[in-house]
């Protein structure tokens, strides 16, 4: 081979041999590109990061159980009568007791006659008439007698300015079908656990008022009335009232029949 020859082939040694390193390097690369990502060497079966949760120590919030609004008996066996009776000022006397027997449809249990209810106030002890007297289960003149403590009172006060002093009220317990109609499921007026409340009344003397739930007085007997029904929805299984439909026209039905669930509420 001619001299000038062999130098120029000796030259090109070192760019020949980095192309062919550099070829292998491209291929690689290239390679494990396209592979999938590496599956972990030890996955677990499938369901069990499921079964392998921790079980909640208490249900969610939300979920909660509403409170059971039958009549509660005291550790020493006072009765639900028993436990009205023994607040002062309250006003309540045994009811019938043939309503607790005959048609189980129309039975009412422990059947009490509610004529007033007393519960703190400013000033003192603050007692709510119920005109006319009405009769109710035990069970629904306690959870009234909460309601009007823990949410009515404090409205009345806090929209007026004025202590409770009385509900208007209709039905309390009447053996006849929903809405009155002549087919259908039983009302639970028909078990005494429900009432109808066609108004409320605050203040006494020259400051009394009345406000009526069919037709309130301006913004803020309207507002106090809206308070007063989202209340109820909290304090019993139902609260219906005008807007619901023809039958609830002109007053606010509550009760504490329980339905789907005993969270379960029904309000309009």
């Amino acid at each position: 081979m001619p001299a000038h020859a062999l130098l120029a082939a000796c030259a090109a040694l070192p760019f020949l041999a980095a192309s062919v390193a550099a070829q292998p390097e491209r291929r690689e690369n290239t390679t494990l590109r396209q592979l999938p990502p590496p599956r972990p060497d030890a996955l677990a079966p499938r369901g069990t990061a499921e079964q392998a949760l921790p079980k909640p120590t208490s249900p969610p919030a939300g979920d909660a159980a509403a409170p059971d609004l039958r009549a509660v008996t005291e550790p020493d066996g006072r009765s639900c009568l028993a436990l009205l009776q023994a607040i002062p000022g309250n006003d309540v006397a045994p009811g019938d007791e043939r309503l607790t027997q005959g048609d189980p449809t129309c039975r009412v249990s422990e059947p009490v006659v509610l004529k007033a209810l007393s519960f703190p106030a400013s000033g003192g002890a603050r007692i709510v008439a119920f005109e006319p007297p009405v009769t109710l289960a035990c069970a629904m003149a306690q959870a009234v007698a909460a309601w009007l403590a823990g949410s009515v009172q404090p409205l009345a006060q806090g929209y007026f300015r004025k202590d409770l002093t009385a509900l208007r009220v209709g039905g309390g317990h009447e053996c006849r079908r929903r809405n009155r109609a002549s087919t259908g499921p039983v009302s639970e007026h028909a078990t005494g656990k429900a009432l109808d409340i066609f108004a409320f009344a605050a203040g006494a003397g020259g400051d009394a008022m009345q406000v009526s739930v069919e037709k309130p007085a301006g913004l803020t007997e309207s507002r106090f009335l809206t308070a007063i029904r989202q209340s109820a929805c909290g304090a019993f299984r139902t609260a219906l009232g005008p807007g619901a439909d023809a039958a609830h026209a002109n007053h606010l039905h509550v009760d504490i029949e329980e339905r789907r669930s005993p969270a379960s509420r029904f309000c309009q």
